[in-house]
């Protein structure tokens, strides 16, 4: 898929995702409860994007790097950097013996890198490249600000859904009107959060996607992150890393991926096709 279609698959996604807000909204019935919903989860996703580089820098215990710790990776970084026309984000170097790595940061302006102890000694030059570049077509393509908005949108419509739930059981059916329209919304009630979340996790994988294009094209070549994404699969598979699940969509591999989760439950797509697309690119 080209960069287009995965920018028009995140749009058709985002939709999707506004359309059940509508709909959870009107099955708990009134304005203003989703209206409050909506402010609720807005304040404590947009804390979370504005805070978004401490926030993930401390869970996962990363540390400053600078160009004196590791002059050869700062300036693959800043040389990178500049070839996507970004400013040099904060490097950081993340105690893990599983090779990963992963960015953040609410803009360019802001925006932090981290490198795995664990990748800095499995990968090759050229591979390690790749997944630099990787993570800088991340700053570049905005992926944590759409993340954050998908996560606002997926935590609206839980908290509509809790809301309707509570609702139903507690306060509703003072009627047998309102108690039949009650028990024709438990459907959307019970199964709309679980679709928020396959769409919000679906949103994520077009962004891994768009990003290991955007990558590719920064690095000059896509076989050195094709090749970095076989390694960094089976090194994840066999070293576990200590992570906040929370914190893992943001990888550039699941860090949890050894606990085998399915496909449509995942916030990335498999390594297999990804590679395949990469090898496709002819860079």
């Amino acid at each position: 898929m080209s960069g287009f279609g995965n920018q028009l698959k995140t749009v058709v996604l985002m939709s999707i995702l506004t359309v059940l807000v509508i709909l959870v909204g009107s099955a708990l019935g009134g304005r203003q409860g989703m209206v409050v919903a909506f402010v609720f989860a807005l304040l404590m996703n947009g804390a979370s994007y504005w805070f978004s580089d401490k926030i993930v820098i401390k869970m996962t215990g990363s540390q400053p790097l600078t160009r004196n710790d590791n002059p050869e990776l700062y300036d693959m970084v800043e040389r990178l950097a500049s070839k996507a026309g970004l400013p040099m984000p904060k490097l950081y170097l993340t105690p893990s013996p599983q090779p990963n790595a992963f960015a953040t940061g609410r803009n360019p302006a802001h925006a932090a890198v981290a490198v795995t102890e664990g990748i800095l000694r499995l990968l090759n030059r050229e591979e390690l490249e790749g997944v630099i570049a990787h993570e800088l077509a991340h700053i570049k393509n905005r992926d944590i600000l759409i993340g954050t908005l998908a996560a606002v949108m997926a935590g609206v419509i839980t908290t509509l859904a809790d809301w309707a739930q509570w609702a139903l059981i507690f306060g509703g059916g003072n009627s047998d009107d309102e108690e039949g329209s009650g028990l024709a919304a438990l459907p959307m009630i019970i199964l709309a959060p679980l679709a928020a979340m396959l769409v919000q996790m679906a949103v994520s994988r077009s962004r891994e996607y768009l990003a290991d294009a955007t990558g590719a094209r920064i690095a000059g070549s896509s076989n050195g992150l094709a090749n970095a994404l076989l390694k960094l699969e089976q090194g994840a598979r066999m070293i576990p890393m200590e992570v906040n699940s929370a914190a893992s969509h943001m990888f550039i591999v699941n860090p949890l991926s050894a606990q085998r989760l399915l496909h449509l439950f995942s916030t990335h797509p498999p390594i297999a096709d990804r590679v395949r697309r990469l090898r496709n690119m002819g860079l």
